[in-house]
């Protein structure tokens, strides 16, 4: 009966005394979880012909661990035979006195692991961490992943994908080998999530996400131009309401304790009919929704807070909140902002912020970000602000330097954090992010005990032609921040109120990292996944290639 499982088991919200756990299914059924001589079952839900359910395993004990098994219809089909030789599932709960250990890292491309992809896009860094895990003390296993964008790329597909699209459509159609609709979305998350390594390492570490662009398509919501455009674009909409519902079921939902999960507005009444055994197809129920919360997006909340322990992980959606009139720019709306002036507090040993995009770029990137946010809006006429918009798209420059009053509302919160003004200053303010095909560590000084960091681990398989990462070392290395300095300058940009330095990096690899906290103590290190591209993907090993202790 394995074949009843299309996708899972994935381990997602885990806290002191429950676990969340996710299943994709062939076909409406009950799925029961087995752990510690007990059993947790749901009924799956429907949307546009595909069966999900979540797991809601609860009453555990803190700090506990135990190994788990998953039914369908009574039938087991959790541990699979192609997991053998890797260790069984666990669910491993929390304590109140948690220190933290997580992984973190963004854009993977879902593509074979032979050698020809081996040789042309490098090692898949999670795989590779996967199974160096495995052969681990499951006593040194992450607590969390926190997967920061680009889970899947709707707009750069495999050969594996296109021949998908292919059964179903013309390649020579709009949108041709990019994604069209909910149904592609589907087989998008199959092929990135059902390698039999990779699923093990869903199913037994928790996990959280966040989308990027590239989960909906590149510059997603770049400017209110863009927007204008892609609305004129007869697949789009098909594209967005597809791209939205299927991450709400696949990352979203997962994302959310139980407590929050009882509160989503759509999960509450999926719960209650499957209470009153209702059977019915909820995709026009997400449609809908994801139709609203892409041209409303303050009626609907993707970002949300975790404590683990004594520190705090805030995970912000800065892409989807955003506000793009021509007279008002911001990275987040007014709801959004506010909420994240709430969870942004002291009283901890740490606060970690995850965003997708580098709240700290390097200085020359982030003066040339402003620079062309500020021309893009009128600064230096209409006929420099059309060739302004062209070069946002043409090199993504739409990070948080490129919404400038949003980047000095968060600095300043950030400053007050770490100046004790929000309670107890924490031993960090770390921000969390990908998104930019390089990694590297920034620091910002405050002048207190505090230190304020940016850790950006960036690709997890997707790395950057050589000729580019050529050009981001000129930019990143500082050789071009007098000029774009200069240049923002001279359109009005006031210098941004904090002051940082990268310390650590650029480096090109696909890596994941991983952070621990000590106390107040904070250690960081990026592995990448390195043999011979000839070698088979078994025979991989993780190489530190950086580290801040």
């Amino acid at each position: 009966m394995e074949q009843r499982l299309v996708l899972g088991p994935v381990l997602r919200h885990v806290d002191q005394t429950s676990a969340s756990i996710w299943v994709e299914t062939h076909g409406r059924a009950e799925v029961m979880v087995r752990a510690a001589d007990r059993a947790w079952t749901a009924a799956t839900f429907e949307v546009h012909g595909h069966h999900y359910a979540l797991v809601e395993v609860d009453g555990l004990e803190p700090g506990s661990v135990q190994e788990y098994s998953v039914e369908i219809d009574g039938e087991r089909c959790w541990p699979s035979g192609d997991a053998s030789d890797l260790p069984p599932s666990r669910i491993a709960t929390l304590t109140s006195d948690q220190e933290l250990r997580m992984a973190f890292g963004s854009c993977r491309m879902s593509l074979p692991h032979d050698a020809d992809a081996n040789r042309e896009h490098g090692f898949d860094a999670m795989r590779a961490y996967a199974r160096d895990l495995a052969g681990r003390d499951p006593n040194t296993w992450p607590h969390l992943v926190l997967f920061l964008g680009d889970q899947v790329y709707a707009d750069e597909t495999s050969e594996a994908m296109q021949e998908f699209i292919a059964s179903r459509r013309s390649l020579d159609d709009p949108p041709g080998t990019e994604l069209k609709d909910f149904e592609e979305y589907t087989h998008l998350y199959c092929l990135a999530w059902s390698d039999p390594v990779n699923r093990w390492l869903l199913s037994t570490v928790p996990s959280a996400m966040i989308f990027d662009d590239h989960d909906i398509r590149d510059d997603w919501n770049t400017s209110a131009q863009w927007r204008r455009e892609m609305a004129q674009v007869p697949w789009w909409h098909d594209r967005i309401v597809g791209g939205l519902a299927s991450y709400w079921i696949y990352q979203h939902l997962g994302n959310l304790s139980p407590q929050d999960r009882a509160e989503d507005e759509l999960w509450a009444p999926i719960v209650e009919a499957a209470k009153r055994g209702e059977t019915r197809d909820w995709g026009p129920v997400l449609d809908e929704f994801a139709e609203r919360a892409d041209e409303h997006p303050d009626t609907y909340r993707w970002s949300f807070v975790r404590d683990i322990g004594a520190n705090r992980v805030i995970v912000v959606d800065s892409r989807a909140a955003r506000v793009l009139k021509p007279d008002v720019r911001s990275i987040l709306d007014d709801a959004e902002m506010d909420w994240l002036d709430e969870q942004l507090q002291g009283g901890f040993d740490h606060v970690f912020v995850g965003t997708s995009l580098p709240f700290l770029l390097s200085r020359g990137l982030h003066h040339f970000e402003a620079w062309n946010e500020a021309v893009a809006t009128g600064a230096w006429g209409k006929r420099i602000a059309v060739r302004g918009e062209r070069l946002r798209r043409a090199v993504d420059l739409e990070h948080w330097a490129a919404f400038h009053e949003g980047f000095e509302r968060v600095a300043k919160m950030t400053t007050e954090v770490a100046r004790g003004r929000r309670g107890e200053a924490p031993g960090t303010v770390t921000f969390l992010s990908g998104d930019v095909h390089h990694s590297y560590i920034a620091e910002a000084n405050v002048g207190r005990d505090c230190r304020v960091l940016q850790a950006v681990c960036s690709p997890i398989r997707n790395q950057l032609p050589g000729r580019t990462q050529t050009g981001m070392d000129l930019v990143n290395r500082g050789f071009a921040t007098p000029i774009t300095r200069l240049l923002a300058k001279l359109a009005g940009v006031p210098r941004p109120e904090l002051d940082w330095t990268i310390t650590h990096g650029p480096w090109y690899d696909n890596n994941l990292a991983t952070l621990e906290t000590r106390g107040r103590e904070l250690a960081m290190k990026w592995e990448a996944g390195t043999t011979s591209p000839d070698v088979d993907d078994d025979e991989v090993r993780l190489t530190v290639v950086a580290q801040l202790e």
